[in-house]
């Protein structure tokens, strides 16, 4: 067996061991033996203990790590909660004694089971569905280091192509995606991980797994109506490419634990038809146009990432920003994106195509789709000129900024939503879009589609003062942390802090607040600096959008216009 160091114990210390080893202990000792752990039902967290104890001799191992647990579980968010994911942990088919043996020789791994099950729900899951994981979360390197795109590729390949069918192998993508989200869960919540390297390995693993879809998606048209062609500008038949482009936070590389996914569609061409042919043989492929192979394509994919199965899903998707919102076909061709935009393209479509990146299919495509893009948000200088743009650019960021803080108070969320709130990480954003929009044209360096790096940018090229800079970062760093950590819990798109005290001290233990077990003051300390940090944020968003003539931030924009 295993051996364990524990803490020595005082003379006057309980001795924990004798909840689960001596017989009949009254309700009032059971009361005094874990009232140091924080449970506000400690007969239930009694119950929990015996159930999982099970028979003599992993009762004995587990009695020689309770106080560890205990411990452990009470550094959580929620050590209830805790010990009844511990339970059905280990009620699920592991064997008991080996469990307790290695966990008795593993004080890291009992450490990380603790606050998993106290911090997330939804990671728990994870692990009560399939508790093997543990051993594979103690593997060498699999929490010691995120694994980069190409390996996360490398390893979804080797697991899907040795698979068949397409549904078979969309639920290799699902059971993939699960137990990755529980590697960058536990590096985070252990803080094995920052923020930006977070976003970025979340941001990996939906472009790998979008990729993966697609191709499998793909795989299954082809073999139904053969691959969409068209007469290329020399006039010779050609393969007609197709690409994913991710917008928003995905497009940015700073996706969150529970984001849904935006992206857009678009095909080369819709001109020409598929290599099918029509025939009276069973075997014979049907042949159709680029147009509706291309739908079919991008309604199958759609699907296949967000419908729900027994394995779960692996993303939700939003096609709300492609051409013509909701209502409009799932995919275009790139000369009809390019009359909309030339026509019909808004204000908002410029900010938000600023984060637009190919993620799946064709890279040529993808890139064509980009220069289109960019195009389209330097042409809005052109089009009205220096001081037109700065009030149309203004106004817009400041017209939907208003509408958003009307709903906001509404709800009673203007202080509490993290994202759309009152300093939240929209005025952030919103910000770094209208410089780009602005600036982009003259100042090309200020293009970047991710949030801090486009901070860093500003600061480079003298858009913001290095105090500016500082506050800017921090706080988003600060925020996206605390939005991981809201929806950690339930796998849920939440954005809003809780009402009630004792759900708030929870997130703010998540988030690593720790006043010598005092959970009223760690709650009080992240309130606080929720409250700097959103200050901070709004006091240098208003400056762009509250005054324009007096703005201190468009002065910069004049000067370096002027200058370039």
């Amino acid at each position: 067996m295993g051996t364990h160091s524990t803490k020595a114990r005082g003379a006057g210390s309980p001795d924990l061991s004798a909840l689960l080893l001596s017989e009949g202990l009254a309700p009032a000792e059971v009361q005094r033996l874990l009232a140091p752990y924080g449970f506000r039902d400690a007969r239930r967290a009694d119950q929990n203990l015996q159930a999982m104890a099970g028979e003599p001799r992993s009762r004995v191992l587990l009695a020689k790590i309770v106080e560890e647990l205990l411990a452990g579980v009470a550094r959580s968010a929620d050590p209830d909660q805790a010990l009844n994911h511990w339970e059905r942990f280990v009620e699920v088919g592991l064997n008991r004694t080996q469990l307790f043996d290695y966990l008795g020789g593993s004080p890291r791994m009992l450490e990380l089971l603790c606050s998993v099950f106290g911090n997330s729900p939804a990671m728990a899951q994870t692990l009560i569905r399939d508790p093997v994981l543990v051993y594979w979360l103690a593997e060498q390197r699999v929490l010691s280091r995120r694994p980069t795109r190409a390996a996360l590729a490398k390893m979804l390949s080797a697991t899907v192509d040795v698979l068949t069918t397409e549904e078979v192998r969309l639920e290799a993508l699902r059971r993939f995606k699960r137990r990755e989200m529980l590697r960058i869960g536990v590096r985070d919540l252990l803080k094995l991980a920052d923020v930006r390297e977070t976003i970025a390995a979340l941001s990996d693993l939906a472009i790998v797994l979008i990729q993966g879809a697609y191709q499998i998606v793909l795989s299954a048209l082809h073999r139904a109506y053969g691959a969409p062609t068209h007469r290329n500008r020399e006039g010779r038949l050609v393969q007609t490419g197709f690409a994913v482009i991710a917008m928003g936070k995905l497009g940015g590389g700073e996706l969150n634990f529970s984001s849904d996914v935006d992206v857009i569609y678009v095909s080369e061409s819709d001109e020409g038809w598929t290599t099918g042919k029509y025939g009276r043989a069973a075997s014979a492929q049907p042949a159709i146009s680029n147009e509706e192979f291309f739908e079919y394509l991008a309604r199958d994919l759609t699907k296949a990432l967000s419908e729900a199965t027994q394995e779960g899903y692996i993303f939700r998707v939003d096609l709300r920003l492609r051409a013509e919102g909701s209502v409009g076909k799932l995919s275009r061709s790139l000369d009809d994106y390019r009359r909309y935009y030339q026509v019909r393209g808004q204000h908002w479509e410029r900010m938000a195509l600023l984060k637009a990146q190919p993620v799946a299919g064709s890279v040529t495509v993808g890139r064509a789709f980009l220069r289109m893009a960019r195009a389209f948000i330097r042409a809005e200088q052109g089009q009205h000129g220096g001081a037109g743009v700065r009030e149309t650019v203004v106004d817009q960021v400041k017209a939907i900024k208003t509408m958003i803080d009307g709903k906001m108070a509404e709800r009673g969320l203007e202080r509490r939503h993290v994202k759309l709130g009152f300093g939240g990480i929209r005025e952030i954003e919103f910000l770094i879009q209208a410089i780009q929009v602005l600036c982009g044209r003259a100042v090309p360096g200020v293009y970047d589609r991710s949030t801090l790096g486009a901070l860093d940018r500003f600061k480079r090229h003298r858009f913001l003062s290095a105090r500016e800079h500082a506050e800017l970062t921090e706080s988003y760093v600060f925020l996206r942390d605390v939005e991981h950590k809201l929806q950690m819990v339930h796998d849920l798109q939440t954005h809003a802090l809780p009402v009630y005290d004792e759900e708030l001290a929870r997130c703010a233990i998540r988030l690593g607040y720790d006043r010598g077990g005092e959970r009223p003051a760690a709650m009080r300390k992240f309130l606080d600096d929720y409250a700097r940090h959103t200050g901070r944020v709004h006091r240098i968003f208003e400056d762009l959008v509250a005054d324009p003539k007096r703005s201190r931030l468009l002065k910069v924009v004049r000067a370096r216009l002027r200058e370039a």
